[in-house]
C-alpha cells in the first residue's frame, strides 16, 4: 500500500491519500471530524491516530483523511508514525467507522432558499475545500446569515476566514440575494 501525502493551506494539517476508500460506502457526502480520542469512539482509525502524541484533530472523508498536529510536534517526527498507523489499519482490514453516524440532514423540509444554499455548498464549495484536506458543513440559515462548520484542514486554518468572507460569502450572495453574510460556528 502506498499512501500519498499533500500539504494543506493550514500548516498544522497534512492530508493523507491511501488510494482506497476511507469512509464507508453509501454516504457520498459523509465525513467525520474528531478533536479528541474520546469523541472518536466510533472510529478505530481516529482512535489509533489520537494514540500518537501530537495529534490534535482527525478528519475522515470519502477518499482521504487529514491530521492536524499540535504546535509542539513537527511533521518530520510525526509523519512516519502517522503513515505507519494508517497503513497498519487498512492492511489489517479494520473498519474506519463502527456503526452508522447520525444523519446530518434535518428532518423538516427545507425552504427553497435553504435548498439552494445547500446545493451551492455541496456542488461548488465542498469539492474545492476537500482538495485542501477539509470540509465545510451547512449548519443553518437565520436572518440572512448562513452558518457553516469547518472541519479538517479548514478548522484553524489561517486563511479560513478569508475563504469564508471573500469566497463563499460572495458566491452565496451572488446566487442567493437573501444571504447577508456567512459565519463559522
Amino acid at each position: 500500500m502506498f499512501i500519498q501525502t499533500e500539504s494543506t493551506p493550514n500548516p498544522l494539517t497534512l492530508k493523507f491519500i491511501p488510494g482506497i476508500a476511507v469512509m464507508p460506502q453509501g454516504a457520498q457526502a459523509q465525513t467525520a471530524f474528531y478533536t479528541s480520542a474520546e469523541a472518536a469512539k466510533d472510529s478505530p482509525l481516529a482512535q489509533a491516530l489520537f494514540g500518537i502524541d501530537g495529534v490534535s484533530a482527525v478528519f475522515l472523508a470519502a477518499d482521504f483523511l487529514s491530521v492536524t498536529r499540535t504546535d509542539s510536534m513537527d511533521w518530520i517526527t510525526l509523519k512516519p508514525m502517522l503513515l505507519h498507523t494508517i497503513m497498519d489499519h487498512f492492511v489489517a482490514g479494520r473498519p474506519v467507522i463502527i456503526g452508522k453516524q447520525d444523519a446530518e440532514e434535518n428532518t423538516e423540509e427545507d425552504s427553497e432558499i435553504v435548498a439552494q444554499i445547500k446545493e451551492l455548498i455541496e456542488t461548488r464549495v465542498r469539492p474545492a475545500v476537500a482538495m485542501d484536506g477539509g470540509d465545510i458543513v451547512y449548519r443553518g440559515f437565520h436572518d440572512g446569515i448562513v452558518q457553516l462548520e469547518l472541519h479538517g484542514a479548514c478548522s484553524g486554518c489561517p486563511s479560513s476566514s478569508a475563504t469564508l468572507k471573500s469566497g463563499i460569502e460572495n458566491m452565496l450572495k451572488h446566487y442567493v440575494p437573501e444571504v447577508v453574510s456567512v459565519e463559522a460556528v
